[in-house]
């Protein structure tokens, strides 16, 4: 009866935590953006302490920096990339027709004899298939920017952000103090053992990897402005961000950097070629420096795991999903290794009944 207590509380709080998230996904950005700032920014102001600040002071010196950089970012970055975006969305049906006419000659030239291929039938089928995929293309790009600029209310994303995480930042220590007098005192050292490697696994994957992003995308964007490739800045800083998912980033990167690059450098194929290598260059940087530096391999999230949660949680909850998504996988992932752990010591597993070591006979 105790387990089944146990099992029913537990069950119940993940309910109420679900029906939290419906209820309020529409107000939560900020705040859940301000605890995330506040838990990546923990271990410095605990640094900070260390060497002799306060906690108060500690949390106003990480603050101002926070909010410097943020500023510098969003005056010196953000307008770039939005004009790209623009740009890239207009593009985009132009692109595809340059990007067919290409790949139409290619086939015709190689394998058109070879397979008794029609030429206006190519040219037809190709023509549909690549103004279906750029109109679709297209029309993400468009919803998401609509989208995103109805969704995140900036006035409130910047203002509320930096308030919640400060205060957030002042009792972080204070509330996992409060929450673990909570615990039942039976578990205690179970739940905290879980709860550790919870940390372990969220800190290790959203601070290494959001790191291991930052320095790709600017690897990226260096390279592909440094080769004069179009909205350069804008591929390489979307190739970073979305090698939060291993190897997507890369992928779409690659795909998008060289079709852009086949129109424009066609048949200057140099640079063509300098477009690879930065795509090459920077997945070996990723998977030979920074990954294994700050990443490491404990942290055993699969990359299908995480797209998983990324796909589950946001057509769950939308745009406050997809913040959700890697702590509750890591989370996830954690209980169900320790479930898995629990199961092989256990007489289900061991087939051990009555005491009696011996594996059971089978007939």
């Amino acid at each position: 009866m105790n387990l089944q207590r146990q099992i029913g509380f537990w069950l119940g709080a993940l309910l109420v935590f679900v029906v939290f998230l419906v209820v309020f996904s529409s107000v939560l950005l900020p705040f859940l953006v301000g605890m995330a700032v506040a838990y990546g920014l923990d271990p410095i102001a605990d640094w900070l302490e260390r060497r002799g600040l306060s906690r108060l002071a500690a949390s106003l010196v990480i603050l101002v920096g926070f909010i410097v950089l943020l500023v510098l970012m969003v005056v010196l970055i953000v307008p770039l990339l939005v004009n790209q975006l623009a740009g890239f969305i207009d593009k985009i049906p132009t692109y595809a027709q340059q990007l067919q006419a290409l790949m139409q000659a290619f086939l015709q030239t190689r394998f058109g004899q070879m397979l008794q291929v029609d030429s206006g039938q190519l040219s037809s089928s190709m023509g549909t298939l690549m103004s279906e995929g750029a109109g679709w293309l297209s029309a993400l790009l468009k919803s998401l920017w609509s989208g995103g600029s109805a969704l995140v209310d900036l006035a409130a994303l910047f203002v509320v952000t930096p308030v919640v995480a400060f205060y957030m930042l002042i009792d972080w220590d204070r509330m996992v103090a409060r929450i673990d007098s909570w615990v039942p005192r039976d578990n205690v050292e179970t739940v905290r053992m879980i709860a550790r490697d919870i940390d372990h696994a969220i800190a290790g994957f959203v601070r290494g990897q959001g790191l291991v992003c930052i320095l790709l995308g600017c690897i990226y964007a260096f390279g592909l402005m440094l080769v004069g490739l179009n909205f350069g800045l804008l591929i390489g800083i979307g190739a970073g961000i979305l090698s939060f998912i291993p190897y997507v980033g890369t992928t779409v990167g690659f795909v998008v950097g060289v079709s852009v690059a086949l129109v424009q450098f066609w048949p200057d194929w140099p640079w063509i070629g300098a477009t690879i290598v930065v795509f090459m260059v920077g997945q070996f940087i990723e998977g030979n420096i920074l990954q294994p530096r700050l990443v490491g391999g404990a942290v055993g999230l699969h990359p299908v795991w995480l797209m998983f949660a990324l796909f589950a949680f946001g057509a769950l909850f939308g745009f406050v999903g997809l913040l959700v998504a890697v702590p509750a996988a890591a989370a996830i992932a954690v209980l169900m290794r320790f479930a898995i752990a629990r199961y092989l010591t256990s007489p289900i597993y061991r087939g051990r009944m009555g005491g009696d070591d011996q594996p059971p006979a089978f007939p």
